[in-house]
């Protein structure tokens, strides 16, 4: 495991990676932590780390769900994980050519500035390579937690590569 100085800010994507992903979900009562999300984020909240979310939401763009639903469903996340710092949402599509869209490094800039901290003192944790070009992209440091729609490819371009959000949060606090 490489030698990385301690961050001063944690920055999560949201589907896969704290909850389970149910595509476009605008319904609260779908939302269900991944296993270990709770004591994860709780073991850097309590190191006094300043947490975010930046998360893609296209579904607002493609008129699938409203920001009020979205608003929502990361209330319900906020319940069942706890409070965010910040939380960094891009509404656009693919097409729309915004510059906050993962892989674009917007959300995680974003995020940076709200928490008052630079990018380059930020990690990015995911489970897409989207998550990772974004970490990149803003100058973060970026952990790639796979899932089963993890593509190999993702995996092997990923800088760093953790088994679960516990060995994720451990890669950070050492």
């Amino acid at each position: 495991m490489p030698i990385h100085p301690r961050p001063r800010a944690v920055l999560f994507d949201r589907d896969g990676t704290l909850i389970h992903d149910v595509p476009y979900n605008a319904d609260p009562r779908l939302v269900s932590p991944m296993p270990g999300a709770r004591a994860a984020l709780d073991r850097l909240r309590g190191a006094g780390m300043p947490l975010g979310v930046v998360t893609n939401q296209a579904g607002v763009a493609k008129g699938l769900f409203d920001a009020a639903a979205l608003r929502r469903v990361n209330a319900r996340v906020e319940e069942l994980l706890g409070p965010f710092g910040v939380w960094a949402v891009c509404p656009h599509d693919d097409g729309d050519g915004c510059a906050c869209r993962k892989p674009m490094p917007g959300l995680v800039l974003r995020a940076a500035r709200t928490l008052g901290v630079a990018p380059a003192e930020c990690v990015v944790i995911g489970d897409i390579g989207r998550d990772m070009e974004a970490a990149r992209a803003a100058g973060a440091r970026g952990i790639l937690v796979p899932t089963p729609v993890t593509l190999p490819a993702e995996v092997d371009a990923a800088p760093e590569v953790a088994r679960d959000l516990a060995d994720a949060v451990e890669r950070v606090m050492t």
